[in-house]
């Protein structure tokens, strides 16, 4: 059984499990909670619960684990959709509307946005989905004792990883880069970065859209730089293949425990991980992903959406309530959160890294989304499918010594096939 499988039974038996509790708290005659499944688990799920327990009325919060969309689909199926769910991929929000699964919302007078996430959550000129929590996709960490000038441009990050992975081959020193690269989604992280910063204006839309060609040349583009770095002799703690079988977790350990790699391109939830198992007093600090210009490129950013089931008016209201910047103080006070909400004030941050990137979401001068979370269908990918797998494929081949130009051939004909099978894009 495959892994993408056995995640799947896992949602499959325990939407069972959450739907056979549900129809058990219908027979009591006190009115049922609010019913809330998140993706979140462990320190996130304990936040989230301490913010709707600032909520009016009962509210039940179930984890539905990383495949929610597999979840989702069998609690629909059995007729036991919760009232609400938060949901880590746009696409999935516009996918269930029109599926006639959710009902309209509308938001709270304070929710605002910044560019380019405000229509994301939209079907045929309606809203079912509002932003609930925000992801900085744009960011590398470091130690500064480990590297004290970071790069600014992408030329001087490639000049760097040569020059440190040199040195790592000797055994002289850390690798220069750790990469989760068993986590496909890390790996169209930096393809998206990438493509932002080399795409000419409204491409990037286009393919979000399904109106590019995923075999142009701003994709060509993206991928010849990525091989530029990636196939490096020496970039990563041993060697690329050990890097495929490197989960995103143990990535960020190699930086922060183990001192196995200089630096660690992911989200700002990197200190989510990184304060568990950081050895020593020296906190680890970030620098913006390097583009042609010393300004950098687009902003990358993620988040997740909170949506209500039809037929559940609690539900909106719920949601209403979620969309108010102010209903996340707790996670806010708490440390390890981004609101999607720039009305929110910066000195409501207690946590310093995520002020500053709170401030970048107000000043950036492009932002663009998480290009594979808007993707239809399959070709957005999961573990083993889809833009993940493509990524994972194009990796393998650049760390095996394929060349750039062979690998990006392959890598775009996949893609441009993929995006043919899901209706997106040719």
């Amino acid at each position: 059984m495959t892994p993408a499988v056995r995640l799947r039974r896992r949602a499959l038996l325990r939407a069972a499990a959450t739907a056979g509790a549900t129809a058990l708290a219908g027979c009591s005659r006190a009115e049922p909670s609010v019913q809330v499944a998140v993706v979140w688990s462990g320190g996130e799920l304990a936040r989230f619960r301490e913010v709707v327990a600032g909520y009016g009325g009962g509210v039940q919060v179930i984890s539905a684990g990383n495949d929610i969309d597999a979840f989702l689909r069998a609690r629909q199926l059995a007729g036991t959709s919760p009232d609400v769910a938060i949901l880590p991929r746009s696409g999935l929000v516009v996918e269930y509307a029109r599926r006639g699964w959710l009902r309209e919302l509308t938001p709270a007078a304070s929710y605002a946005l910044p560019p380019n996430m405000t229509d994301l959550l939209s079907a045929d000129g309606r809203r079912y989905g509002v932003w609930v929590k925000a992801a900085h996709k744009s960011l590398f960490w470091y130690f500064p004792s480990m590297l004290p000038e970071p790069p600014r441009t992408w030329d001087q990050l490639v000049r760097l990883t040569r020059r440190l992975g040199a040195r790592a081959r000797t055994g002289d020193g850390p690798a220069p880069l750790a990469v989760g690269a068993a986590d496909g989604w890390v790996l169209t992280d930096w393809f998206e970065n990438v493509l932002a910063d080399v795409a000419p204006p409204g491409f990037y839309e286009a393919l979000a859209h399904g109106e590019a060609d995923w075999r142009a040349r701003p994709v060509h583009a993206a991928l010849d730089r990525l091989a530029e770095l990636w196939s490096v002799d020496g970039a990563f703690p041993g060697g690329g293949r050990r890097a495929l079988l490197t989960q995103y977790e143990e990535s960020v350990i190699q930086l922060v425990h183990h001192r196995r790699a200089t630096m660690l391109f992911e989200a700002d939830f990197v200190d989510d991980v990184g304060r568990r198992f950081r050895r020593g007093p020296e906190r680890p600090e970030t620098f913006r992903f390097p583009g042609a210009r010393v300004a950098g490129g687009p902003l990358v950013v993620g988040g997740d959406a909170a949506v209500a089931f039809a037929g559940s008016a609690r539900g909106a209201e719920l949601v209403r309530w979620l969309s108010d910047g102010s209903a996340f103080q707790p996670w806010l006070r708490a440390g390890g959160y981004l609101s999607p909400n720039v009305s929110v004030p910066l000195a409501d941050y207690h946590d310093p890294v995520r002020r500053r990137l709170a401030a970048e979401l107000r000043t950036a001068e492009a932002v663009r989304f998480d290009l594979s979370d808007r993707l239809p269908g399959p070709f957005t990918g999961s573990d083993g499918v889809g833009i993940w797998r493509i990524m994972q494929d194009f990796f393998a081949d650049v760390t095996d010594g394929v060349a750039a130009g062979e690998a990006a051939r392959r890598a775009t004909g996949q893609l441009a096939t993929a995006a043919r099978s899901a209706g997106s894009g040719r």
